[in-house]
């Protein structure tokens, strides 16, 4: 048989024997979460190791969780209605409409100019320009929808085609220069903010943006961004070669379905930064735009191109990642992990290094298991027994959360990445040979050299 066939075999039997192990579970007299755990766990490996493809994983998911009632299924099924599913059916149609006009040509014909030269140069300039982004626009998500696109298109201009080294390197260069280095800054991404409101309503400790972005900056963002580019430059190496356009509409004026566009993208983003004012979903706006840009008597996006061109798998997967969130936290999950974590962690007064080390940690790994947004709803509340623990002060032990869930180990755990891979149409995998040595630099030099950052500071 041909090596394909052999491959195919080998798949479907570890589908099948996974299934059958967890099904089997399901009917032993353990507990529910010890149930709910097995199905986490199968869903994880799958999408971790790509045996399957991603959204065919959610489907299994969706499967297995109603089959067996590990949760009701307003809880499986909350992908649906979490904002980030139509976060990414409205990035769908405006990245659609931003292809079929051409106007990402112009766009990234523009940007590839203030870029052109050295794949090197590339890619440090995209991530140099899209951490710049991150403080002006707060919403991670909306800073994915918006810069990929763009991003596609400077990717068409330099001869990257489709499933190349340097189009995935590109993307992967906005996806996460947009999100991993903005853990640095305080509004840039949910877990931040989402931290920053439970300090307040819990420990009335108000976390403020100059001293947040101080402790921060230099290390998870600087440093984390430098070291982000390199390592795509390391695993990703391509040549850039600047093409001639050959599509006329670059060059010559504004077509209508171009000026409508340009009209609509920047009260878009204009919606987006003022977020903070009119307190309206980044999904909403996105939405509101996608639905516009469909209407009869606009149809930039047509029917055919909706029912053709948007990619329905990343709805499913999307919504996938999102109702095993909702499980884990539902069934208890995420706090037995965080318990049983916590004991096992080496802590004692006097110690401050390996508290500061231990914690750190064990909220990176804390985020495996629940996703980085929910770091701080399970980590926050413990916070008071870490006190007692190590003697450290309230507010430098929820600054190490920061540093934890900061530390992005899988592509899964950050829903941006996972909608910016969708939305470039790369794989998890991709990002995941950058993730993890970045983990593995961030925890063995970045984390000891920010724990003297924080001595200085008089932090610890």
């Amino acid at each position: 048989m041909s090596q394909p066939s052999s491959k195919n075999a080998f798949q479907i039997l570890t589908l099948l024997l996974s299934i059958a192990g967890v099904v089997f579970l399901q009917f032993a007299p353990i507990s529910a979460a010890a149930k709910a755990s097995s199905i986490a766990l199968l869903t994880l490996a799958f999408w971790a190791t790509a045996l399957i493809p991603e959204h065919l994983t959610a489907l299994l998911f969706f499967l297995l969780a109603m089959l067996f009632s590990v949760a009701p299924k307003e809880i499986v099924f909350s992908g649906f209605f979490s904002a980030a599913v139509w976060l990414v059916f409205g990035g769908l149609v405006i990245g659609a409409a931003i292809s079929s006009t051409g106007l990402g040509g112009r766009i990234g014909r523009y940007a590839a100019t203030q870029l052109h030269g050295s794949y090197v140069k590339i890619i440090g300039g995209l991530v140099a320009a899209v951490v710049l982004f991150s403080f002006l626009m707060p919403s991670s998500m909306g800073r994915v929808v918006l810069l990929i696109p763009i991003a596609l298109s400077i990717a068409d201009h330099f001869g990257f085609r489709e499933g190349s080294k340097g189009r995935t390197g590109i993307m992967l260069a906005v996806i996460l220069g947009t999100y991993i280095p903005a853990f640095g800054i305080l509004p840039a991404n949910v877990p931040n903010v989402v931290l920053a409101g439970m300090a307040e309503t819990k420990y009335k400790i108000s976390l403020l943006y100059g001293s947040y972005l101080l402790l921060h900056f230099p290390l998870l963002t600087l440093a984390k961004a430098v070291i982000i580019a390199a390592l795509i430059v390391f695993f990703y190496p391509d040549k850039a070669v600047e093409r001639l356009e050959q599509n006329q509409n670059v060059a010559g004026p504004l077509t209508r379905n171009e000026m409508i566009l340009s009209a609509v993208l920047p009260l878009m983003l204009m919606l987006w930064l003022t977020d903070f004012f009119h307190h309206i979903s980044p999904a909403w706006i996105a939405l509101g735009g996608a639905f516009f840009l469909m209407m009869p008597g606009i149809d930039i996006v047509s029917t055919a191109q909706f029912n053709q061109k948007l990619n329905w798998a990343s709805i499913f997967f999307t919504a996938g990642i999102l109702g095993l969130g909702g499980m884990i936290g539902k069934t208890g999950l995420d706090r037995i992990f965080a318990d049983a974590l916590l004991k096992l962690l080496p802590l004692a007064p006097q110690q401050d290094f390996i508290n500061y080390m231990s914690i750190s940690i064990a909220s990176a790994l804390t985020g495996i298991v629940t996703t980085l947004p929910a770091v701080p709803a399970v980590f926050t509340p413990l916070t008071d027994s870490l006190a007692q623990a190590t003697g450290l002060k309230t507010e430098s032990l929820l600054m190490m959360q920061v540093t934890g869930f900061a530390t992005v180990l899988l592509p899964y755990q950050g829903p941006p990445i996972v909608v910016g891979l969708q939305l470039a149409g790369e794989k998890l995998s991709s990002a995941a040979k950058i993730c993890v040595p970045l983990a593995l630099v961030t925890v063995f030099v970045l984390l000891p050299i920010n724990f003297f950052w924080w001595k200085v500071l008089d932090w610890l």
